[in-house]
This record gives C-alpha cells, sequence and structure tokens, in this order.
C-alpha cells in the first residue's frame, strides 16, 4: 500500500497529466471564487483569489510538502471534480481504474484526517526549516528555534488531537464526506469488523504515532549536546559589544574539541578569553559588529589573532561547523536531483563533476567563458581553435 505522501503525488501527477485536466482544474477554481464572490463568502482585494494550481512536492526539501499540501486543501473539490473526469472519460481502463481508486479514497475520512494532521504538523516545523535554510544564519535564534519547535510538537501531540476531529469534521460537512462516531468499532481493510473504537485508532495507532516519529527524529538531529554546542558557539558572538559573551560556555566549547584543545591549552584558553574580552569591549573597532565572521576578519585585520591564538582557533571552529554541515545536507540534496533513476549508473568521477558544478553554482558563475576554452585549448594540441 502507497503511502500519504506517495499517494498525494499520484494525485498530482493524474490530475497535471494533461492540458485538458490542468483547464478543467483552473475552470472549476474560477466557479468557486465567482460563487463566492457572489454569495459573499469571499473578500474582494488586492492579493485575494488569485489562480492557483496544485503544487508539486519537491525531492529535497519538505517546505515544499506543505505547499502541496496548502493547495490541495484550497482545491480539494475541483481535484473531486477533475478525478470524476478521468473516471468517467480516462483515456484507458487503466486510467479510469486509478481515478477510481484515488476518487473513493479521497473521500474517505481517513484521507482527510492525514490531511489535516500532515498539514498541522508540516505547518508547525515549517518556520524552523526555513530559518535552518538561510545563509545568514543565526545560531542562538536557530538554537532557540529548535527547542521551540519540540516543545510546541509535544504539546500538539497533547492537545492537538481534539482541535484536528473539529477541523475534519467541518472539511467533511463542506465536501459532502461521511464523518465516524468516534466510540463506534474500527472498520479495517477489507470492512472487516476490529475490537478496538476509531478513537482508539485515530488517536493513538495514527495520530500519536506519527507525531512521537517527528519527535524522535527532531531528538535524533537536534540533540541536546548539538544544541548545546549551537548555545556555546552563540557565546562568541560580537553583537550588541559582546552582550552575549561567556567564558564558561567557550570553556565547555573547548572540551568538545579534545584533539583541538589539550589539558594545557584549557588552561591557557581561560586567561586568553578573560583577557580578549576586557581588550575587545574597550575598542570602538569591535564595538559595531554583527557577527562572528566580521569579528574573525577583524582579528587578522587588527593581528589579535596572533595574541590570541587559542581564542583565534575557538574562533575558526564556530565558523567551520555550521558551514560544513549545511554543505553536506546541500551535497545530498543536488545528489538526489542528479543521481535519479534514469541516471543510476553514472560514474563516481563523472558524479563528482558534476556535483561540483551545481553544488558550487555561484562560483562558477564568475567563471569567464574564454578561461575555460583558453585552458581546455592548451591541454593538448587541437585542430580547431574555440
Amino acid at each position: 500500500m502507497l503511502s500519504f505522501s506517495q499517494q498525494i503525488s499520484l494525485v498530482v501527477n493524474v490530475v497535471c497529466a494533461s492540458c485538458k485536466r490542468k483547464d478543467l482544474l483552473q475552470e472549476q477554481a474560477r466557479k468557486r471564487v465567482q460563487k463566492g464572490l457572489c454569495s459573499c463568502e469571499l473578500e474582494t482585494g488586492r492579493g485575494l483569489n488569485q489562480e492557483t494550481t496544485l503544487v508539486r512536492a519537491g525531492e529535497t526539501r519538505w517546505g515544499s510538502h506543505f505547499n502541496t499540501l496548502k493547495s490541495l486543501m484550497k482545491l480539494f473539490a475541483n481535484v473531486l471534480v477533475v478525478l470524476d473526469f478521468v473516471k468517467e472519460e480516462g483515456g484507458s481502463l487503466a486510467n479510469h481504474q486509478q481515478a477510481s481508486e484515488i476518487l473513493a479514497y479521497f473521500k474517505s475520512y481517513e484521507f482527510v484526517f492525514y490531511l489535516h494532521m500532515m498539514y498541522g504538523i508540516l505547518h508547525l516545523t515549517g518556520t524552523l526549516l526555513k530559518q535552518l535554510q538561510r545563509k545568514d544564519l543565526d545560531i542562538l535564534e536557530v538554537a532557540s528555534m529548535v527547542r521551540r519547535t519540540m516543545n510546541t510538537l509535544q504539546s500538539f501531540r497533547n492537545i492537538g488531537f481534539a482541535n484536528i476531529l473539529k477541523k475534519v469534521s467541518s472539511f467533511c460537512q463542506t465536501h459532502e464526506i461521511d464523518t465516524l462516531d468516534m466510540e463506534e468499532l474500527y472498520i479495517g481493510e477489507r470492512n472487516r469488523m476490529t475490537t478496538k473504537t476509531n478513537r482508539f485508532h485515530f488517536e493513538v495507532e495514527i495520530f500519536n504515532t506519527v507525531v512521537d516519529m517527528q519527535l524522535t527524529e527532531y531528538r535524533d538531529r537536534f540533540s541536546e549536546t548539538s544544541t548545546q554546542l549551537l548555545e556555546y558557539m552563540g557565546a562568541l558572538s560580537p553583537c550588541d559589544s559582546f552582550a552575549q559573551f561567556d567564558k564558561s560556555k567557550l570553556l565547555k566549547l573547548g572540551k568538545l574539541y579534545k584533539y583541538d584543545f589539550d589539558d594545557s591549552n584549557m588552561i591557557d584558553l581561560e586567561g586568553h578569553l578573560e583577557i580578549f574580552y576586557h581588550s575587545c569591549i574597550k575598542d570602538e573597532r569591535f564595538t559595531s559588529l554583527k557577527g562572528i565572521s566580521d569579528l574573525s576578519r577583524l582579528m587578522v585585520s587588527t593581528g589579535k589573532h596572533r595574541s590570541y591564538p587559542l581564542v583565534y582557533k575557538l574562533l575558526k571552529l564556530a565558523l567551520t561547523l555550521p558551514i560544513v554541515t549545511a554543505s553536506v545536507e546541500r551535497c545530498f540534496s543536488k545528489m538526489k536531483l542528479l543521481k535519479t533513476d534514469l541516471r543510476n549508473k553514472i560514474g563516481d568521477e563523472f558524479l563528482n563533476d558534476a556535483l561540483l558544478c551545481i553544488v558550487k553554482t555561484e562560483a562558477l558563475a564568475k567563471v569567464e567563458n574564454e578561461k575555460v576554452m583558453e585552458r581546455f585549448q592548451k591541454m593538448f594540441a587541437r585542430r580547431g581553435k574555440f
């Protein structure tokens, strides 16, 4: 059986498979807007009631899945019309059967519940996902946002089920979908009666299980050690005249890098941090810095990196860790786009070259074509010139 995300992708592929189906979807959307305006259910104004269509989920970013669910909820009635059209007038028997199965699943209470549950989860985590993708990453803000997101998910797990049920019931009533009595026994596959109630199935087996999986994933990805590491790095921030500076946190950061700071280095580091802090807050050149990258550049230009080598080493570690982590994540994301099912036998050397081009796009954009052709021409003698 296909997963929920695979079902959504299948729907988008079926509905947007031809221009005729897309036109039908847009026509239904226009009729819905026109009807809403005539009945005063929709407001008019700049930026309202814009034409939209189903959004395809991306291969590498979960934020795109939220946009897909949002567009599907908005165009749900229109999608049903298109699926019914394919069911009745599809080009082949396979299309008829596929549309019929999807339509039956779409009109089920279980699908509507999954739709609202996943929408709620991705809505809560979307802000953190966007923040993590920013290049001008604020370390302290991200560490705080990770904790807030996990606390919000935990609260959603504790009290969110009742709110989801209300939204699902309202949605089913709007789109004429049969609702379920939560106290009745759950009917499983092949219409077999079970010994558990609908409430137990939807709350314990689906809602709690899915949210617990999300929380486990977040705890694994953002462990307590990782979050503390971000906070320790933030203690080097020179913003507001080193308002976040904390010697105890920076010493803990040094202890995490045992190969770079041995016992004697840790003793010296404590003294270096104390002197460095007092020398910087009294230096006007260090009062208007906006981040640790500005601090590192100013230390080099003023020669303080030689006076406080251990502090500068700590600063370099704080600068490289987020960049290395983000670069690895981006490389894996780009690899999914390059090494697809149609290119699953691509060689390692060619894959490495292709990844270099797609990951370092900004750097390659600065390379002039004439320089590339000149170097290629000088590699060995050729019959003609480029």
